[in-house]
């Protein structure tokens, strides 16, 4: 079995890490998280440190521009060599720089059905919006604000009454699902990450 070895980059909780270090554990999962890696103090590093991950910061407001800041990012993942670095609530674009070096094998949860709710508040514009469903897209970063190739997307109904809050942890519990089954699809060559980006 061809092992996948991934880079994991989180902003906050990091509890779709979690679920992929969970998956990795799993013997018979076709990948490994190698190296996790942050833009903050995160909270979700703990996930890393209790599996006994690598793990790295590069914190934006130590350099003097968003450019030096990601060839510093840069320099830090390829040092690992992995073969999918998945932005897991990374909550920062990353320079163009950054993503031309990574694409198409660097991916991005976004908790809405792209092209719709792009942004930072894709939960909160979906409510504001009224749509009774909304969900989960996995798709390949390009240098657009969730822009790039779909991979694959999962919807989630929005229930009368709902909170930001409420809708957000139905949307999270199946965006670690499809998360992990994406990496999986990556693994086993169900899903061609050259192929969907050359779309």
């Amino acid at each position: 079995m061809t092992v996948l070895s991934l880079l994991v980059l989180i902003s906050g909780g990091g509890s779709n890490l979690r679920a992929l270090l969970e998956a990795s554990s799993d013997a018979e999962y076709p990948a490994r998280v190698i190296a996790v890696g942050s833009d903050t103090d995160a909270a979700g590093l703990a996930h890393a440190e209790e599996f006994e991950i690598s793990t790295f910061t590069v914190v934006p407001t130590s350099f003097a521009s968003r450019e030096a800041w990601g060839a510093e990012l840069l320099e830090q993942i390829e040092r690992w060599s992995p073969d999918l670095v998945v932005c897991a609530g990374f909550m920062r674009i990353l320079p163009p720089a950054v993503v031309s070096a990574l694409t198409p094998r660097i991916i991005n949860t976004h908790p809405a059905l792209l092209p719709a709710f792009p942004g930072a508040h894709a939960v909160r514009d979906a409510l504001a919006a009224g749509v009774d469903t909304t969900g989960v897209t996995v798709h390949v970063i390009d240098e657009g604000v969730d822009t790039g190739p779909v991979i694959v997307q999962r919807s989630v109904p929005v229930y009368p009454g709902d909170t930001e809050h409420e809708l957000h942890e139905r949307i999270k519990s199946v965006e670690r699902d499809l998360l992990v089954q994406a990496v999986l699809d990556i693994a086993n060559g169900a899903v061609d990450l050259e192929e969907i980006a050359a779309r």
